[in-house]
Parts: C-alpha cells; sequence; structure tokens
C-alpha cells in the first residue's frame, strides 16, 4: 500500500496529457510526481459500459502485484482536486530506448519479434516489432491474464535499467475476450516455469485477499473470468492466440 502520506496529502495538478482519452493529469504530492485520472473525467465506452476505468486500473496494480513482476507502477484510489480517482507513481521512461517499434527495415535475426506487416502513407513495407526480453514477456503474460484490450506502443514504458513498466489499464478484466496487444510476438510459445508460477500465484490469491480486494473493484462476472482465464492458460501451458472477430491488435497501434 502507498505511504500514508501519498493517500492524504495534498494533490497538486502540474498539467493535463491532452494525449489521452480520458482526463489524465500529472501532479504531485508533496514531491513525489504522479499521474491522476479522475473518475468524473472518464468517457462511457460502448464495450465496457459497466464499471470504472479507475478500478480496473487498480485491480490491474493489485494482479502485477500478486505476480511480482512489477508490472503496473504503483497505483490507488484516493480523492483529487477533481474528485476520486486514480492515482499512479509517475515513471520517467529512458527516451533512448523503444520495447515496440515501427520499422521499415529487415527484421533482425535475434532480440526482436515481428508481429505483422504492412505498408505506411507512402506505400513503404513496415513492420511492427518487439523485443524479445523475459521483460516483455512476462508483460504479455500479465495482459492474457487480465485480458487487456489496449496494450498500445506507448503503453510499454522502457525503463534505463532494462525493466519494462506497463501503464494505462482501463480496459482489462472484460468477462468476455477482448485481448488485444502489440506483444503477440510469443503467440503459441510454451510458458516458462517463473511464467506458470505467476499464473498459480493468481489463481491462489483469488481464494484470498487478492479476492477479497478485486470484489471492491470488479464485477463478480469479470473475477469468474479472471479465474477461468488462468485456468486455461495453466492448462494450455502457452502463449493464446488470437479469437473472435475483433481485432487482434489495438487501433491505433501507438
Amino acid at each position: 500500500m502507498p505511504a500514508p502520506d501519498l493517500l492524504t496529502g495534498e494533490l497538486i495538478l502540474i498539467g493535463r496529457i491532452t494525449t489521452a482519452s480520458n482526463a489524465t493529469f500529472v501532479g504531485s504530492i508533496g514531491d513525489t510526481t504522479v499521474v491522476y485520472k479522475p473518475i468524473a473525467g472518464e468517457k462511457p465506452l460502448w464495450d465496457f459500459p459497466d464499471g470504472f476505468l479507475a478500478h480496473r486500473e487498480v485491480a490491474a496494480y493489485l494482479v502485477s502485484e500478486v505476480l511480482r513482476w512489477n508490472v503496473v507502477p504503483r497505483t490507488w484510489l484516493r480523492d483529487g482536486p477533481l474528485g476520486k480517482g486514480m492515482v499512479q507513481l509517475w515513471q520517467e521512461s529512458d527516451p533512448d530506448q523503444n520495447a515496440v517499434e515501427l520499422i521499415a527495415t529487415e527484421v533482425p535475426e535475434t532480440g526482436w519479434k515481428q508481429v505483422l506487416e504492412g505498408q505506411d502513407e507512402s506505400g513503404r513495407t513496415v513492420a511492427l516489432v518487439h523485443e524479445d526480453s523475459p521483460a516483455l514477456r512476462r508483460m504479455a503474460v500479465f495482459d492474457a491474464v487480465v485480458n487487456n484490450a489496449d496494450r498500445k506502443g506507448n503503453h510499454v514504458l522502457a525503463m534505463k535499467d532494462g525493466h519494462r513498466h506497463g501503464v494505462d489499464h482501463g480496459l482489462t478484466f472484460h468477462r468476455d475476450h477482448k485481448l488485444r496487444t502489440v506483444l503477440w510476438g510469443w503467440l503459441g510459445d510454451k510458458l516458462t516455469t517463473e511464467e506458470l508460477a505467476g499464473i498459480d500465484r493468481v489463481s491462489e490469491g483469488l481464494h484470498g485477499e487478492l479476492g477479497r480486494n478485486l470484489a471492491d473493484l470488479l464485477s463478480g462476472e469479470e473475477i469468474a473470468s479472471l479465474t477461468a482465464r488462468c485456468t486455461r492458460l495453466r492448462s494450455a501451458r502457452q502463449f493464446p492466440a488470437p479469437s473472435g472477430d475483433m481485432p487482434a491488435v489495438p487501433w491505433p497501434l501507438f
């Protein structure tokens, strides 16, 4: 849990992130820089009509903590200048690193996975690629567990130490299959022992503290679907494939 001052200290707005679909602000609590997304600034979505985006963001953090992979930066609910909302610790990513890219050249043979190929506005062939790293693999497993419908390229923060954080998890935990991601490079690959152990920790946690905490944030149907996804992943022991008629990647990609 956040330190008490982060829960009760004055949240001062510094600026607004205008590229975000919903009201998103950068703020400070004392010396700590945070992202603040008030519930009052959420726009209704036809395919996510129930619940609040802020609640799903916090639920995603709780699952990340049980996985023990530190995918989601510390996230919590609290009051702010525009009412109750999600607050998350700001992460300063490395501008010289990109974990996901669109490239116009041949995909490197090692260290990268190609997701799809297409054409840009000039008719040139481009490829969507992401790095082949344990940190990004863990994020892909996390996305499959929480049913992330919006893993865009710029929702992956490349940190200087090689860690990768995932952000913007408001479109998660739908009871129906909604997985839309740019991280399809391991499709069909076997899950590692570590990855399976993380899924097991979530399954076990749903019968204990994790389940109790999620009950305040998600519907009973959403929690039941989360339980079923963990069971299917554990049984299949491999990365899932796209299914249904819905797009497999979000749009825009970044």
